[in-house]
């Protein structure tokens, strides 16, 4: 059966009420909410909803028998995920069962929600207590060979209420949001993991407000080695971060920076002194976990750019 549109029906409300509590949380707090705020959740009707729970599939009592969330577990570094969530061949974000029977409730649940077309909350793990909502998320495909669910995005700003999939427009549409929230996603899980390493702070001058740090990939995404892991970042506020993409500033391979020659020499006012030129021959700050520290190969291969690049002067 069909998924209802009816205003009377309790899920349908429900579910709409949800997605507006989160477009108005990330609206407030950002792209990521604490797992405190999930938990409190939102009332309705003087009934507490709770949008994530102890388990990856997550039911609250005040719904008959759907979900209404799938959560994934984030990565720690040197740590495997308990649930290796992928991307399927279709593009499809693949969400691993509870367990391995395919009738247990929290798969049925799931296979429910794919059968009538029911709109769900995908809670991706970016760092301990802290996840990245995506709304609404439909399953698509169950493969019980695999144990596994295939998801895919929508648009929010399209009532997944009213459009049903199997229609070349829907479905093409649900396809290239999902792989625009995926990459959203690999960027999301990279620049929390550099933060958390180097405990929300700038490796070069120490600043520690979050909104003027950046995640920095030592070797670039382009690179065939520029995987989004953190030996492959440095957590950098906003002008350093743009210094060392512009090869101003490079890192040598014993971790102290270097500063251009001719930008060294240059004489401008105290943001260059300051900024930059004060910091040549420095060590940045770095991780203790040898796990999280700058790959040795990475800086090296860097730093041969670093030296080789010859800046257009006037």
């Amino acid at each position: 059966m069909p998924y209802t549109t009816e205003p009377h029906d309790l899920d349908a409300r429900i579910r709409l009420a949800a997605f507006q509590f989160l477009a108005t949380q990330t609206q407030l707090h950002g792209d990521t909410l604490p797992r405190t705020l999930l938990e409190a959740g939102f009332d309705y009707d003087g009934r507490r909803v709770p949008l994530i729970g102890p388990q990856g599939i997550f039911k609250p009592a005040i719904l008959e028998s759907i979900p209404i969330s799938i959560t994934t577990v984030p990565v720690i570094e040197g740590q495997e995920r308990p649930y290796d969530d992928e991307v399927g061949p279709d593009g499809s974000l693949r969400y691993k069962y509870r367990g391995t029977d395919p009738n247990h409730r929290d798969n049925a649940g799931l296979r429910l929600a794919m059968q009538r077309g029911t709109p769900l909350i995908y809670l991706h793990g970016v760092v301990p207590g802290k996840y990245f909502p995506v709304w609404p998320v439909f399953v698509t495909h169950d493969d019980p060979a695999s144990l596994t669910f295939s998801i895919k995005v929508d648009a929010a700003t399209i009532s997944p209420l009213i459009e049903k999939p199997g229609q070349p427009d829907v479905d093409a549409r649900r396809s290239y949001v999902t792989s625009l929230v995926r990459k959203r996603l690999h960027q999301s899980d990279f620049r929390y993991r550099v933060m958390a390493a180097y405990k929300t702070q700038c490796a070069v001058c120490r600043l520690r407000h979050e909104e003027l740090l950046d995640a920095a990939h030592i070797l670039p995404d382009s690179h065939p080695k520029g995987a989004p892991v953190v030996p492959n970042g440095l957590s950098l506020c906003k002008l350093h971060h743009a210094a060392f993409d512009q090869n101003i500033i490079g890192l040598r391979p014993n971790l102290k920076l270097e500063v251009r020659e001719d930008v060294l020499k240059e004489v401008d006012g105290p943001m260059l002194l300051h900024g930059l030129q004060d910091f040549n021959d420095l060590p940045i700050w770095v991780p203790r976990k040898d796990t999280l520290r700058p790959n040795n190969d990475f800086v090296k291969e860097r730093y041969e750019l670093f030296r080789e690049y010859k800046p257009c002067l006037p």
